[in-house]
């Protein structure tokens, strides 16, 4: 699950620019640890495997990272004039996917989905409280 805030400026001022990124940074960072933090409390525990291994970042920099080590890639980089702030929420468990969407006998419960749901309509709240 991919998490993505863009914005186009025409603003003349560098410090304006400069805060408004801050605050959607800020934001976007305060939704996605809700989000997180939701996918956690909803995830299948059988084992608590998948629970321990929800993993998530903001932008190129690794926020929060589950039990397991993975390879993570940075996001890319966006045009000059548009300014993009990115988050990912994911699984490094392996079988997160299945458990989300079902897999032959076994029905999803779609964990991921209904986190999201709850919490993505707080991410111009979020944004708003730190520009202040």
């Amino acid at each position: 699950m991919k998490v993505l805030a863009k914005l186009i400026l025409n603003l003349k001022t560098v410090e304006a620019l400069s805060k408004v990124a801050n605050a959607t940074d800020d934001g976007l960072k305060d939704t996605l640890v809700d989000i997180a933090g939701d996918v956690i409390k909803l995830s299948p525990k059988k084992t608590g495997h998948n629970m321990r291994s929800i993993a998530y970042k903001l932008g190129s920099k690794v926020v929060h990272t589950g039990s397991e080590k993975g390879g993570e890639q940075p996001f890319e980089k966006g045009e000059p004039d548009v300014i993009k702030h990115q988050g990912a929420i994911y699984s490094t468990s392996g079988y997160g996917g299945y458990l989300e969407v079902g897999f032959k006998s076994y029905k999803g419960k779609a964990y991921f989905r209904r986190a999201l749901d709850k919490n993505l309509k707080s991410l111009g709240k979020n944004i708003k409280a730190h520009i202040g």
